[in-house]
C-alpha cells in the first residue's frame, strides 16, 4: 500500500471505524492514521484487528485502538463509543462500514432469523452506530459520516438470493440521505459510498443454499466484468474515497451517494 506523505489532513481528529480489522475499514483506518487521525478500530476481537492495531502503532505510537464491538448489538456499539471519546478526547469521523453477506437464498426458502441476522448486522447496526456518535459529533460542531453501502440493491439485481442483503443496502442509502439533511444544521455531513466488486473478505460470511439454482435467471457478460480494471477493486480505492469524504475538503458534500464499481454496475 502506497504512504500517503501529508500527516495533517487529519491532525487533532479522532474516526471510528466499524468492519476495521479487514478489507475496506483496515485500508481506511491506515490512511486516516497515516494522516494524523486517531482511529477507534471497531470488530470483532480477532487476530484480524489485533494485526491491525498493531500495524498503526508501530508507525504511530497511540493512534489506534481496537475495540471488542459486535455492531448489531447496541449495547455494545454505545459502550464502545463512549470508551473511545473518553480515550481520545472527542470524536470528528464515523466511518460505518462493518457488514455481512449473510445467507443467499430463495424468498420462500430464507429462515427468518436468517434474514433478521442480515438486516440487523447491515441496516440496524449502521443506525446504532450514527445513533450513538451523533451525540459527541455535535459537541465538535460538525463531522463527517461516511456509509458503506453497495451497488446490489441500489444500482443492480442480480445478485440472485440476496433479497435480505440488497434490502438491507437499499436502506442504507435511505438513512443516509434522511440524516443528510437532519444533521446539516449541525454542519454534519452524511454520505453513502455503494462499492462494486471489492477483494476483501465478506464472501467468508455468505451461505448460498441449494435452492439457488431454482430462481437463477441464466446470463452472460462480456469477458471482464469491470470495463475500468483487469479484476475486482482494491480496498485502497475505495480508502482514498472515503477520506475524501472525511475531509474538509468536501466540505459542501453531503446527501451524496457515490458508486465506486469501474462501471460495473453500467455493463451489467
Amino acid at each position: 500500500m502506497t504512504q500517503h506523505n501529508d500527516k495533517s489532513r487529519f491532525a487533532n481528529k479522532i474516526a471510528i471505524i466499524t468492519g476495521a480489522g479487514s478489507g475496506i475499514g483496515k485500508a481506511t483506518a491506515l490512511k486516516l492514521a497515516n494522516e494524523g487521525a486517531h482511529v477507534a478500530l471497531f470488530d470483532l476481537v480477532n487476530d484480524r484487528i489485533s494485526q491491525t492495531e498493531a500495524e498503526i502503532n508501530a508507525v504511530h505510537p497511540g493512534a489506534a485502538r481496537a475495540f471488542d464491538v459486535d455492531i448489531s448489538d447496541p449495547a455494545r456499539v454505545e459502550k464502545a463509543v463512549l470508551e473511545t471519546v473518553e480515550l481520545f478526547g472527542g470524536l470528528d469521523i464515523v466511518f460505518a462500514n462493518a457488514g455481512i453477506n449473510g445467507v443467499s437464498a430463495p424468498i420462500e426458502e430464507i429462515q427468518v432469523e436468517d434474514w433478521q441476522r442480515i438486516i440487523t448486522t447491515n441496516l440496524d447496526g449502521t443506525f446504532f452506530t450514527i445513533k450513538y456518535a451523533l451525540p459527541h459529533l455535535k459537541k465538535r460542531g460538525g463531522g463527517s459520516i461516511v456509509i458503506t453501502s453497495s451497488i446490489n440493491g441500489n444500482q443492480r439485481f442480480t445478485s440472485f438470493g440476496m433479497s435480505a442483503y440488497s434490502t438491507s443496502k437499499a436502506g442504507q442509502v435511505a438513512f443516509s440521505k434522511m440524516a443528510a439533511l437532519e444533521l446539516a444544521r449541525f454542519k454534519i455531513r452524511v454520505n453513502v459510498i455503494c462499492p462494486g466488486a471489492i477483494a476483501t473478505n465478506i464472501d467468508q460470511s455468505t451461505v448460498k443454499t441449494d435452492e439457488l439454482h431454482q430462481i437463477v435467471i441464466p446470463m452472460e457478460f462480456p469477458e471482464g466484468e469491470q470495463p475500468l480494471a483487469d479484476g475486482p477493486g482494491q480496498p485502497e480505492h475505495v480508502a482514498n474515497l472515503v477520506a475524501f469524504l472525511a475531509s474538509s475538503e468536501s466540505k459542501h458534500i453531503t446527501g451524496a451517494e457515490i458508486v465506486i464499481d469501474g462501471a460495473e454496475s453500467l455493463l451489467r
